[in-house]
């Protein structure tokens, strides 16, 4: 029994070492672990070549041309788009100014409704029964205060008293006609008035105007354009007042309302040269008058008076002036004589304007202007519209004084 036990001892103890061996050999042999999957790389995308698109093509299902719809006619009409619409410049209207002949009669009404006083004062004196010495000093007052001036005034009550004494003239009528007579040969009307502007031997009229400032210079300036045109004649302007401000453009806009071109320099540069720039462009251009305006200066003022003279002599270099006109306020009365006299030393003086006519009673500057100076009113400004400036003309200007 003893045997059988220990036999069968025998045999687990070899099968369980049997099996470990076994499994030994098994753990040995184990297979290597797999290599690792390579990663998944994306390869970058191409670049684009010419006529290709940036985007790398996906995969889309594509139509064959038999799927396509195509509309009647083949081809689609090509689309052609308008040019875009480019905006005209702003073109200033050339204006037609009216005719300068008679403008001072059609204008006479405007010019008694502030006359008057002077010509009603005159005559309702002279129309007293009893022309005593009183009466007289009267009517001298009444001319001074007009501005008629003290020598011009003693001649024309000493006239009036000697024909009214030796006619008898006594009717309303006989003494507005006496009156009338006297003025107008106190205006000179055998003056020369006329300005002179025509072109000769291949230059144009050459006018420079003159004045202080305030008395309306560049807009007469500007008005006598007008005036010349009505005429017929071509104007260059030549903008020699570089001093104040927007006076350039201010003269330029009065040229594109008529067609005169304009000829302008940098504000605060040298006025002679503008002015000799404009004259010599007006001789260019083969214009008929060349207007020069040159700055307002202060009579006073001895430094812009002696630059005055240097533009009348730079513009002398092309040719001799035609004109010098002053502008005088009509309402600075014996003030505007002195500025007269201080002018006329610096640049000959041809002729005077007159504006502010309309807003007066002392017209009787006219006298005493001419008489200063010995120069006739060539112009008178009426008003503020662009044709009211006229040529002075005697009887109209009396006419306008006393009345109907």
């Amino acid at each position: 029994m003893e045997i059988v036990i220990l036999a069968v001892v025998i045999a687990v103890v070899v099968i369980g070492a049997l099996g470990g061996l076994v499994v030994g050999s098994r753990r040995k042999k184990q297979l290597p672990p797999p290599p690792p999957a390579a990663p998944d790389i994306t390869a970058p995308p191409a670049e684009p070549h010419v006529g290709d698109e940036a985007e790398t093509p996906r995969d889309e299902t594509r139509r064959t041309i038999e799927e396509v719809d195509l509309p009647d006619g083949g081809t689609a009409p090509a689309t052609v788009e308008e040019p875009p619409v480019v905006e005209e410049l702003e073109i200033p209207q050339v204006e037609i100014p009216e005719p300068t002949a008679g403008r001072l009669v059609r204008l006479r009404t405007r010019l008694s409704r502030s006359q008057n006083a002077l010509g009603k004062g005159l005559l309702t004196l002279l129309s007293r029964e009893h022309l005593d010495d009183d009466t007289w000093e009267e009517i001298e007052d009444t001319l001074l205060t007009a501005d008629v001036g003290v020598q011009p005034t003693q001649e024309l009550v000493e006239r009036l008293r000697e024909r009214v004494k030796v006619l008898g003239t006594r009717t309303p009528d006989e003494l507005r006609g006496l009156l009338r007579e006297e003025l107008i040969t106190l205006l000179g009307p055998d003056m020369d008035r006329e300005v002179k502007t025509e072109p000769a031997a291949g230059k144009p009229g050459i006018v420079m105007v003159v004045g202080v400032n305030g008395t309306g210079k560049t807009t007469t300036t500007g008005k006598l354009a007008r005036v010349l045109v009505a005429d017929g004649r071509s104007v260059v302007l030549g903008a020699a007042d570089t001093f104040r401000a927007a006076a350039a453009d201010q003269l330029q806009t009065w040229g594109e309302r008529v067609g005169a071109h304009t000829v302008r320099g940098p504000e605060g540069g040298d006025p002679a040269s503008v002015a000799f720039d404009a004259v010599k462009e007006g001789k260019e251009i083969g214009s008929d008058v060349v207007l020069i305006d040159t700055a307002g200066r202060l009579h006073t003022k001895t430094g812009l008076m002696d630059e005055l003279g240097k533009v009348k002599r730079v513009v002398e270099k092309h040719a001799p002036l035609d004109e010098v006109l002053l502008v005088l306020d009509a309402t600075t009365g014996q003030n505007g004589l002195i500025q007269a006299r201080v002018f006329a030393e610096v640049v000959d003086i041809s002729g005077i304007v007159l504006t502010k006519l309309d807003g007066t009673a002392k017209g009787g500057i006219v006298v005493a202007v001419q008489r200063e100076l010995g120069v006739p009113v060539k112009l008178i400004g009426l008003g503020e519209g662009a044709d009211d400036l006229a040529p002075f003309e005697p009887a109209a200007f009396v006419d306008a004084l006393i009345g109907e």
